[in-house]
């Protein structure tokens, strides 16, 4: 297996374990409060990975300054998106939330195509259209 795909699955498990973990932890918060530890832990297991482990400082000051704007764009998009999913996960159920959030993989597959010009290829869109069927039959009345 590449090596790439191993690490795919790795972060699926994970991503997978957030959700159910999360909900459990904010029972008695707000959605903002519990995003806001959540973030914390993030930012200091990351921040440690990326100082410690590898040398993200001399990285940094090398990056091209367009870089550095796509990735603290990245980062507001980011945190839009997860503001808005905790406040989901706070009010349903997750099994729902989580799996019109993973809806987004459609819009993603999209900017692709016409942003980064990767191919367009059958199994790439039936994925994509069982995707979103999937996402239409959770939020149909």
């Amino acid at each position: 297996m590449e090596k790439w795909k191993l690490f795919a699955i790795i972060s699926m498990v994970f991503a997978g374990l957030t959700s159910v973990i999360a909900k459990f932890g904010m029972k008695s918060l707000s959605s903002d409060v519990a995003l806001s530890i959540r973030t914390a832990v993030v930012f200091a297991i990351i921040t440690a990975n990326a100082f410690l482990l590898n040398n993200a400082l001399s990285e940094i000051k090398q990056a091209p300054k367009s870089n550095l704007i796509f990735l603290a764009i990245s980062g507001i998009t980011t945190s839009l998106s997860w503001i808005f999913y905790y406040r989901a996960m706070k009010e349903g159920q997750v099994s729902y939330v989580a799996s019109i959030d993973k809806a987004s993989i459609v819009v993603t597959l999209l900017l692709s195509f016409i942003l980064l010009k990767e191919p367009i290829t059958a199994k790439v869109l039936a994925g994509a259209a069982f995707i979103l069927t999937g996402m239409i039959i959770l939020i149909w009345k």
